[in-house]
């Protein structure tokens, strides 16, 4: 008996002999369930691996390391389709994807392993690697007053029970209602391409946020690596796209695009490792010296800074809006 055709397979022979703007959407939309599928299958691993009885950090480290792998696989996934989920799932996205002090703005989180308050992926790595936190993250996150807990591994038995059965399995939960939900969806060209687009923009942000502590996966010291995953997440995306755009004519900017994708991949690529470099002690976003820009941290945030300001001649994401604006693709609406 033939075997039926997976969820992408399918996708792909739906998408021979289509015009190329249901082509783009159709390889978008399986490049999104497939990382949808490793997020869940990889936070559900990791929700698998906690230990139910109080953490030893020695006794336990093997499992911790386990868990940290999945978290790892989970970030690197979700990373790569972030743009389309915070657009079609902005309440799970937030859920999933906040930071510590994002949470705290509403209110306090006092308890570390439930499922309320603080959750997701950074409240979870922020117990993995409570005992290796950076010491600018930890002044930062000091500074947030009455409302800061520090982090710490699962200390007693229902604490274990409550990080496995609480915290963990609510990040399963709601990715697992982001892959269900997203199948059936349209995937539609705004949330498909300006999400891309708002991807992009949001670099510079991750770099700028790497002086002050406040950076993304601040705690796992992965955030050039959640960055590498964006810029893959676009590169594919725009390639399922390209071809819509040259059948318009549009050979000169499918060429700029690519040079600029090339651009950032290269920056990205010549530091080593997971995490961003170390800014310069001396080191300001809004007037950075000429000195403090040849460092590696700025270098990376100058190209970053420049190719996501879409006002500048030549810049990535202003091409790519460029190409959007070529292929009719509406703006999204203002939050």
């Amino acid at each position: 008996m033939r075997k039926p055709l997976s969820f992408v397979a399918a996708l792909a022979v739906l998408a021979c002999g289509q015009p190329p703007q249901d082509t783009a959407l159709l390889e978008t939309k399986a490049y999104v369930q497939e990382n949808l599928d490793v997020l869940h299958q990889s936070a559900a691993a990791l929700c698998d691996a906690a230990p139910a009885a109080a953490w030893n950090g020695a006794g336990d480290r093997a499992a911790i390391d386990t868990m940290k792998g999945h978290w790892k696989e989970a970030r690197v996934a979700y990373e790569r389709v972030e743009g389309a989920i915070a657009v079609l799932f902005p309440e799970l996205d937030a859920a999933t994807d906040e930071r510590y002090d994002g949470f705290l703005e509403s209110q306090p989180d006092t308890d570390l392993f439930d499922d309320q308050v603080v959750t997701g992926v950074h409240g979870i790595e922020r117990i993995l690697w409570a005992d290796m936190i950076p010491a600018e993250v930890l002044t930062f996150e000091q500074g947030l007053g009455s409302k800061y807990v520090a982090a710490a591994f699962p200390a007693t038995a229902q604490q274990a029970q409550d990080f496995k059965t609480k915290l963990c399995a609510r990040l399963v939960r709601d990715v697992k209602t982001m892959k269900d939900d997203f199948a059936p969806l349209a995937l539609d060209t705004p949330a498909a391409f300006r999400g891309v687009i708002g991807s992009m923009e949001e670099q510079v942000e991750k770099t700028s946020f790497a002086a002050t502590g406040e950076e993304e996966s601040r705690y796992a010291q992965h955030t050039l690596a959640d960055m590498r995953a964006n810029l893959a997440g676009a590169m594919t995306t725009y390639d399922a796209f390209a071809p819509w755009l040259l059948s318009l004519g549009k050979a000169d900017l499918d060429a700029r695009l690519r040079a600029g994708f090339a651009r950032m991949k290269a920056g990205y690529d010549a530091v080593p490792g997971e995490a961003l470099p170390r800014p310069p002690a001396t080191w300001s976003s809004l007037n950075p010296s000429a000195g403090d820009r040849m460092t590696p941290f700025g270098k990376l945030y100058t190209l970053v800074a420049d190719e996501t300001d879409p006002t500048r001649e030549g810049a990535l994401v202003k091409d790519l809006t460029e190409a959007a604006e070529a292929l009719g693709i509406p703006r999204l609406p203002a939050n």
